[in-house]
């Protein structure tokens, strides 16, 4: 295998985060976002039960379960409370 081959496939496997980017859930300051409390309030009442709640980006982000106990990977918009992206798995 060349150098360079192992390389890039080096990074590749480190680094997995490099092919998948946060979606853009806001532009508004942290100053016009929903209070944690709010949001995790307003997450449980969806039916998720959240394992990690966490700032990422400018999306407050969940990773738990959805209402049918399938693994979820919620980003939100911290100013709406609305659903950015999800990804819903077994």
């Amino acid at each position: 295998m060349h150098f360079k081959t192992l390389v890039a496939l080096t990074v590749v496997v480190a680094c997995p985060s490099l092919a998948l980017a946060s979606p853009s859930c806001t532009k508004e300051p942290k100053a016009k976002w929903m209070p944690e409390a709010a949001m995790k309030a307003k997450i449980d009442a969806q039916g998720y039960k959240v394992k990690t709640f966490q700032v990422t980006g400018n999306c407050y982000e969940i990773y738990g379960k959805d209402k049918d106990g399938k693994r979820a990977e919620v980003y939100f918009n911290p100013v709406s409370g609305e659903i950015a992206e999800a990804g819903i798995g077994d």
